[in-house]
């Protein structure tokens, strides 16, 4: 299959090595022109280090040409953060065209973005924007064309926008990830899936002082204690209402499966948390108000759900609260702000004329 990916971050070459590897036409844009150069000369060779070795896998074009990247792609993986998706939804949008599959893993709604993009462009290719709940690599750089994957997702639940282009969407992308796949519904449905906006707002609100105090800090190791735990599911619970508000069915993928050693498993399978932790590459230095924890899962995320909630009527005092001290932290107010239907331009919508928009798309 021929695949590009966007971005050059530790998702994106995850992606273009793990692709590279099961033989795919992998093909990588990124902006850095000098890191693009150097890659270039690197002979666009990305090395994957994993449970069984160093692998050494090779792209068939690194780039900061997105049309070239895109060209003939099957499927278009964008695995960037929340935050830079409208610019690169922009650069891609006409050069969409029809069949192409864009997927986003995860999004916070970023596959209606990338959908509004081309439509607004003038694109009318007929194109799917599917995302999931989580990134489909527990993954770290560790250079500049090195990654290591630590674990690689087992159940994806997938939605698509519009919904009437699922069958094709799915197929496309079943293919790269094999036995992953789960249809979950329209865009909304796989939006609400994001694992982020719950499992990290608790983690980095609630480890604030460790975080500030020492010079590395493993937040999902020590700064993952009973008392928080209990707060994530409670947040959870808050997103879970909102899915069952809107009328989308279980599997709702509770976080609470991801920390469970038995039962039915979570996207990256039973045990992930431990692996996770024993893998030491996420005791980093982390800096409180700029960390994506903060800004793209607590600011942009849980902004999101919380919109989405009181959509569906659905009180959520957890996710008000970090929120609200995620703001006070960082200085500022993400109770005005932050990605909601509002900020999108559907915030005249009722839950009959939103799920009709994610059902058809844009006529």
């Amino acid at each position: 299959m021929k695949i590009a990916v966007l971005g050059g971050g530790n998702g994106s070459f995850a992606a273009a090595g793990d692709f590279a590897m099961q033989g795919h036409e992998v093909r990588l844009w990124r902006r850095d022109a000098d890191m693009v150069r150097r890659h270039q000369s690197a002979g666009s060779r990305v090395t994957v280090k994993d449970a069984r070795g160093r692998h050494d896998a090779v792209l068939a074009l690194v780039t900061t040409d997105i049309a070239a990247a895109i060209r003939d792609a099957e499927l278009i993986l964008c695995p960037a953060p929340a935050f830079a998706q409208s610019a690169i939804a922009a650069l891609v949008a006409p050069h969409l065209a029809d069949g192409q599959v864009v997927f986003l893993p995860p999004a916070t709604f970023g596959s209606f973005i990338f959908a509004r993009a081309a439509f607004d462009a003038g694109n009318r290719a007929r194109v799917a924007f599917a995302e999931t709940g989580t990134l489909p690599w527990l993954a770290r750089k560790h250079g500049a064309f090195e990654v290591a994957i630590t674990i690689r997702a087992k159940r994806l639940p997938t939605g698509v926008f519009p919904l009437r282009e699922a069958s094709h969407a799915i197929d496309v992308i079943a293919d790269a990830f094999p036995g992953a796949i789960e249809p979950c519904g329209d865009a909304l449905s796989g939006a609400l899936m994001n694992a982020g906006p719950i499992i990290h707002p608790p983690l980095i609100v609630m480890n604030a002082g460790p975080i500030e105090h020492f010079e590395r800090w493993d937040i999902h190791k020590e700064g993952t204690q009973p008392a928080i735990r209990r707060v994530t599911d409670a947040l959870d619970a808050e997103r879970i209402a909102v899915r069952d508000a809107l009328g989308y069915g279980a599997p709702h993928f509770p976080l609470a499966h991801h920390y469970a050693k038995e039962g039915e498993e979570w996207m990256y399978g039973r045990g992930s948390h431990d692996r996770l932790t024993d893998s030491g590459d996420w005791r980093e230095r982390l800096v409180l108000s700029e960390h994506r924890y903060m800004r793209e899962d607590l600011r942009i995320g849980l902004s999101f759900f919380a919109s989405v909630a009181r959509l569906a009527n659905v009180p959520t005092p957890l996710m008000n609260a970090f929120l609200a001290i995620g703001g006070a932290v960082c200085g500022e107010n993400f109770l005005d702000g932050g990605r909601t239907l509002q900020s999108l331009g559907l915030g005249d919508l009722d839950a009959v004329a939103l799920q009709a928009l994610l059902r058809e798309g844009f006529r």
